[in-house]
């Protein structure tokens, strides 16, 4: 116990958690959280977010995020309001750096005078020095053997599940858990919307509506868009309306599921919605289909069942927890189907062949539609409602 308290900076160890919570710091006001990347990268950070806001009531929480982020949590309701867009900076927000404007952004965050900042971005290598940067009182968070030091931290191992990962540190905080999934509520004014849209698109009130989402930010975590289309067919079939959702830069690939599918019960509406909106629309879906990306992520959080398709090493870092709402299709590949290489050297511990082709292209659409089917056939298990 004593090695363990000196490894926390000393801290007494309060209770247990995912990992140990710790005792809480004093007179905390303003807490930073800082997490970049994408839509599911926000999503993982929440639970650990709703564990700061629980174990610190008074605190105001301010996320340092990404435009994503913060279009997100402008458009739902959920555990912090207070976003800030991060400038670019390396191994936080990919693109040119600009300095003066990091430096600006430092001193204005600065200027918050936060007493409690909170890294849940990676091992440290950058969002340590940065987070240090913002001048509060106490700081937590995740380290590599490379990253500056924090004054509490815990190891940073590639292969854990990032919601968790997240709780194991906001217990540094003092915080434990208060649940172990994000959860968001779609605001009013996008439901009206799109329930308007869904009476519409709707044969009538019991018509099942399918959410289909083939993107994902790595291509090899793609399952192949005619497979998509074989089960979004299926699901036409049987009375469903299907839609397929996605990015603008997801138009193309979106209209290749639609051209699969084959049925005019099969629409496509990437590009065409807010992340609001997009909440919305998940709120009121009987199921989502999707790879491992923010969509499928966002589904979950709004309480919408899903259909996930996932490489093997992915679902150790990403999956869902139950499998009552949450059924789970696996590829079990773990060599480039190209050239052979290790797949599951991942993250700084090995670089990255240079092939796209898909990791999950064996999975078997029959399987996947059965699942599907699960959440279609107005059963009691459909949003437990």
């Amino acid at each position: 116990m004593a090695d363990l308290r000196a490894e926390f900076g000393g801290a007494d160890i309060a209770g247990w958690g995912v990992g140990p919570v710790l005792e809480k710091f004093r007179k905390v006001s303003r807490i930073a959280v800082l997490r970049g990347g994408g839509l599911g990268d926000l999503l993982f950070a929440l639970p650990a977010v709703s564990a700061l806001v629980a174990a610190y009531p008074g605190a105001t929480v301010t996320m340092l995020g990404t435009p994503v982020h913060a279009d997100l949590l402008g458009g739902t309701l959920g555990p912090v309001r207070d976003v800030r867009v991060l400038p670019i900076a390396e191994g936080l927000r990919p693109g040119r750096e600009d300095p003066a404007a990091i430096d600006a952004f430092l001193a204005s965050m600065r200027d918050e005078e936060f007493d409690l900042a909170v890294q849940l971005h990676g091992g440290g290598r950058y969002s340590n020095p940065f987070l240090l940067r913002l001048g509060a009182r106490h700081t937590v968070g995740t380290r590599t053997a490379d990253a500056a030091p924090l004054e509490r931290s815990v190891p940073y191992a590639y292969y854990q599940h990032e919601p968790l990962r997240g709780l194991e540190v906001a217990g540094l905080a003092g915080a434990p858990p208060v649940g172990l999934e994000a959860k968001l509520r779609p605001q009013d004014r996008h439901q009206s919307k799109v329930r308007e849209f869904l009476r519409r698109l709707r044969d009538g009130p019991a018509t099942p509506v399918v959410a289909v989402h083939p993107g994902a930010m790595d291509p090899r975590r793609r399952w192949p868009a005619v497979k998509f289309g074989e089960v979004a067919a299926a699901c036409a079939a049987d009375g469903c309306r299907v839609v397929v959702l996605g990015t603008a830069d997801e138009r193309q690939l979106a209209d290749e599921v639609v051209t699969a599918a084959g049925s005019d019960r099969v629409i496509s509406l990437a590009g065409t919605l807010s992340l609001g909106a997009l909440a919305a629309l998940l709120d009121s879906c009987a199921v989502l289909l999707g790879n491992d990306s923010g969509p499928r992520h966002l589904a979950q959080a709004v309480g919408t069942p899903t259909v996930g398709l996932y490489w093997v090493g992915n679902l150790i870092n990403a999956g869902p927890l139950g499998r009552s709402l949450h059924r789970v299709h696996l590829s079990w590949v773990t060599r480039c189907p190209q050239c052979g290489a290790d797949l599951t050297q991942v993250g700084w511990t090995a670089p990255r062949c240079e092939h796209d082709s898909s990791l999950l292209a064996g999975i078997s659409p029959a399987d996947v539609y059965a699942d599907v089917r699960l959440f279609t056939a107005r059963t009691p298990l459909a949003h437990g409602r």
